[in-house]
């Protein structure tokens, strides 16, 4: 495991091939279609980090997969963050009064805190090469997807500052190349970024932009790293590095630049222009669609002189991001319960693209603390985003889904625990609503300790005609398989009042109940990416009790493709062919 410092991404580079996690692949390969499709392979086999030192139509080398494993995540980062943010909740649990011997106690913390910051420097590689103009079409960036709508930076490093002052923002946002000077740039709801711009636009104002790719894999995770609002990015990614976050001079004026970024690209991004940005498969696992985004208009392009290009591939879970959730979530979770005091555990799920899914393990010392502390997770920054919450105060590790499932379940009073919150806003990514941004939530509670029911795990029941295949997937919930939605809209209302399932808490409806219970991976991307709760979640009755429905089960969640939905990402067949043919020469056997 790596405890040093890793100041930038040559150094993390030479880790990963020290340690064997690194593959160098010296065949020459194009970023469109053709690293992406041979990447999504060796990922799906748990391989390493691919390194393409021969790409077409650009001089500078592809890093990708560079996080795609939890060891990979260890020798970026060790375990000095986990034990600083654990010494921290401590302090803020404990060191009020403080006392000499408290102080003392946490003096590796103190002394940790020191060393988190910025500081600038008189100069550093992202300066080594300038050029104006830019020329992003020297760039590596990959396409891939066929359905994508041009070439992506996927792993962008977006930094903004506040028009008005009020701190900075770095986030991961996409963005589209569109020629040598201008990109797209996708800002989501509820992001910091976007407030940014916002707060420019209404002063038409144009707001300034500096994009970094690549750098410390401090500065990467930071990018990501669901962070409160006013919380500062560069503040994590020193933490995360151990030491100051160097930053240089821009000679050309504009914000100042982290001195051991790949590329940098400064410009601005001007007030009510907006261009069509899309598609791009997303890590939903479909194709989002084309929409209009403001505008990055680039006006100076820095880059070290032997820069690399780090990509990653987007797509259906479990992807790269998958691995980078994890990390974040295991780092950032002692501070939940000083933020939310009743959560004590809270995960949210990569096999649904995390907001899909979020579970959390709380308080319920008075009647209804549960759904307060529901709440409060709904209403905290980019989980405002989850569209389904599951709750209990019971001792059992949320992580766990099929535990959680099953204990959940075996407790839920259908005609109080299950919340449904119509016409809110909802993940731009997720296409199951009514419209973009647009959607519902639910937020389903099995508190107490002992359970209300025994789970069947077994079923010998009646199915009407139009269903095939049930499957047990998990104890309580039955899979069953039906004709497509638009044969009958109506199937899973019908379903929910069958006779033959009444003793079942839980029924999904699916496309192929084959193919949707493969794995729990594939059970919780199908379950959880297809359905809408306002408008899938049928039982076998329902009544209005001080305006709170409550349902009798069967609760039947209608989880088929929808004729709005977007489609499924998957591979061309002349991208498979292309890289089958030359398999021999790009991966060694065991990551074919």
């Amino acid at each position: 495991m790596s405890s040093g410092i890793i100041e930038d991404l040559a150094a993390f580079l030479h880790i990963l091939k020290k340690e064997s996690e690194l593959l160098e692949i010296d065949a020459r390969v194009d970023p469109y279609l053709e690293i992406a499709e041979i990447h999504r392979r060796v990922i799906a086999r748990g391989g390493p980090a691919l390194l393409f030192t021969n790409v077409e139509n650009s001089g500078f080398p592809v890093a990708t997969n560079l996080f795609g494993s939890n060891r990979r995540m260890e020798l970026a980062f060790g375990s000095r963050p986990q034990q600083f943010v654990k010494e921290l909740v401590r302090a803020a649990e404990t060191l009020m009064p403080p006392s000499l011997e408290k102080l003392w106690s946490m003096r590796g913390m103190i002394f940790d805190g020191l060393k988190v910051g910025t500081k600038t420097v008189q100069s550093g590689p992202i300066l080594e090469v300038h050029k104006d103009p830019p020329k992003l079409t020297e760039l590596p960036l990959l396409t891939s997807w066929p359905s994508d709508g041009g070439p992506f930076v996927t792993l962008p490093l977006v930094y903004t500052e506040h028009p008005d002052g009020r701190g900075h923002n770095l986030g991961m946002y996409r963005i589209q190349r569109y020629d040598d000077a201008t990109t797209g740039i996708h800002w989501q709801i509820h992001k910091g970024g976007g407030y940014h711009y916002h707060a420019a636009e209404q002063k038409n104002k144009a707001l300034p932009l500096t994009l970094y790719i690549g750098g410390p894999p401090a500065l990467m995770l930071a990018a990501i790293a669901p962070l409160p609002e006013n919380i500062p990015e560069l503040v994590l990614a020193s933490l995360l590095l151990g030491k100051k976050l160097e930053m240089v001079k821009n000679p050309h004026g504009g914000h100042p630049l982290v001195a051991q970024a790949e590329f940098a690209l400064t410009g601005i991004v001007p007030p009510h222009v907006r261009r069509p940005e899309g598609p791009f498969g997303d890590h939903y696992g479909y194709n989002s669609l084309q929409h209009d985004y403001p505008v990055f208009q680039v006006q100076h392009m820095y880059h070290r002189r032997n820069a690399v290009y780090p990509a990653t591939v987007v797509g259906r879970p479990r992807q790269e991001d998958f691995f980078i959730g994890d990390f974040l979530q295991e780092l950032l979770s002692p501070l939940f319960p000083l933020v939310m005091s009743s959560v004590r555990q809270l995960k949210t799920y990569g096999e649904t693209g995390f907001h899909c899914l979020a579970a959390a393990r709380v308080m319920d010392r008075y009647s209804r603390e549960a759904f307060a502390a529901g709440l409060r997770i709904l209403g905290e920054g980019q989980l405002s985003l989850t569209k389904f919450l599951i709750l209990t105060d019971g001792d059992v590790d949320v992580a766990d889904f099929a535990k959680l499932w099953h204990h959940v379940l075996a407790r839920v009073d259908w005609q109080k625990d299950l919340y449904i919150f119509a016409n809110v806003s909802q993940d731009t990514l997720d296409y199951t609503g009514p419209s973009v941004n647009k959607g519902s939530k639910a937020m389903l509670m099995g508190l107490g300790r002992e359970p209300l029911r025994q789970l069947r795990e077994t079923f010998s029941g009646s199915l009407p005609d139009s269903l095939s295949r049930p499957k047990v997937f998990l104890p309580g919930t039955l899979v069953v398989q039906g004709p497509g939605y638009e044969a009958d809209p109506d199937l899973a209302r019908k379903i929910a009042r069958w006779q033959g399932l009444s003793d079942w808490p839980v029924v999904v409806l699916v496309d192929d109940s084959q193919a949707a219970t493969l794995s729990l991976q594939e059970f919780l991307w199908t379950f959880f990416t297809r359905f809408e709760p306002a408008a899938d979640i049928h039982g076998a009755e329902q009544s209005v009790v001080r305006y709170h429905v409550g349902l009798k089960p069967p609760i039947v969640f209608d989880c088929r493709m929808k004729p709005w939905y977007t489609d499924v990402l998957e591979v061309d067949p002349e991208t498979r062919q292309k890289v089958d043919a030359r398999i021999h020469e790009l991966l060694p056997e065991r990551w074919r």
